[in-house]
């Protein structure tokens, strides 16, 4: 019996009936499919709209002020300034050790889009310096404590608004010979008084900077070790003491009371930051009133702007 020849193998590129039966029908199924999905939202469009439960009203906007030494504004700005601005979002940002003055800086870095800049520039290039950026109206500016050596250093600077009055403060280091120390602690004699005075005018206040003091035990990682070290002295601590009992207040460790770890500055040496062996330096006080309206103090330990890390502080409106 002669045998059947084999059907011819399907070409590359064709397709069996089968396989175009099947085809075409998926097709048509996703064409229906389609063509209901379309006529389903156009009845639901005709349908009345649900109603909606009444909203509820909208808490007042927090008013968030941010503290950092940036050991160097340029340096800072190669390390992530401008993105971590526009990430953090504070309505008056207070920064110290800018060591740089105005027109050697790039215009955003100088000046963010939508920020008002104001400096007070050291006599010394490249050292100290202080910068108070606000999104909110400036009534005035007033720079010094009224201490001339330290007014030519630039570390003070005081900016009234309309809800507050913010105070840009870099405390000077003692750690680099017994002579800074001694001035350090002329400043310390001369400050306390002024921040008295202050606290008279009877005006909300923020005080913020970089004190160049750890005030307790919880405030540093190794308290025995650092017991001599300019920062941790006694009579640097008892200082902080006298400034709280004067009535400023230290909101960050109000609201995270016998919390340990709260640091913001580490050293550069011994992969302190990695370990998380830091001081609390940098510090936002406040006038009474103002500390009842706290909602948020923290520290963003991860910014990585500088050796410091930036303060953050909300306020309720």
């Amino acid at each position: 019996m002669p045998r059947k020849k084999p059907a011819p193998a399907p070409r590359a590129g064709s397709t069996s009936g089968a396989t175009k039966k099947a085809a075409t029908k998926k097709a048509a199924t996703k064409k229906a499919a389609k063509k209901a999905a379309k006529t389903t939202a156009k009845q639901a469009s005709k349908k009345p709209a649900a109603k909606r439960a009444p909203r509820k009203p909208k808490a007042p906007d927090a008013l968030t002020i941010a503290s950092l030494n940036v050991n160097g504004l340029r340096s800072a700005g190669r390390h992530g300034f401008l993105p971590w601005l526009e990430s953090a979002r504070p309505d008056l940002l207070l920064l110290q050790e800018v060591r740089a003055r105005p027109e050697q800086v790039d215009d955003d870095l100088r000046s963010p889009a939508g920020w008002d800049s104001r400096w007070v520039c050291a006599e010394k290039p490249g050292y100290s310096g202080v910068s108070t950026l606000s999104r909110l109206p400036v009534q005035r500016h007033a720079e010094g404590v009224g201490l001339d050596w330290a007014d030519s250093q630039a570390r003070f600077l005081r900016s009234d608004f309309e809800e507050l009055t913010t105070l840009n403060l870099y405390l000077p280091s003692g750690s680099s010979s017994d002579e800074a120390q001694a001035r350090k602690d002329a400043f310390l004699d001369h400050f306390l008084a002024y921040a008295d005075a202050l606290l008279k005018e009877g005006r909300p206040m923020v005080l913020c900077g970089d004190f160049n003091i750890a005030h307790t035990e919880l405030d540093i990682h190794n308290p025995k070790s650092n017991a001599k070290n300019s920062g941790f002295l006694p009579h640097e601590r008892a200082w902080m003491s006298e400034l709280l009992a004067l009535g400023w207040r230290d909101v960050l460790r109000e609201q995270h009371p016998g919390a340990a770890g709260l640091y913001s500055w580490w050293s550069n040496r011994g992969r302190a930051r990695e370990k998380d062996l830091g001081w609390r330096l940098d510090y936002v006080l406040t006038t009474p009133d103002l500390a009842e309206r706290v909602v948020e103090a923290r520290i963003d330990k991860h910014a990585g702007l500088s050796d410091h890390a930036p303060v953050l502080v909300s306020f309720a409106r």
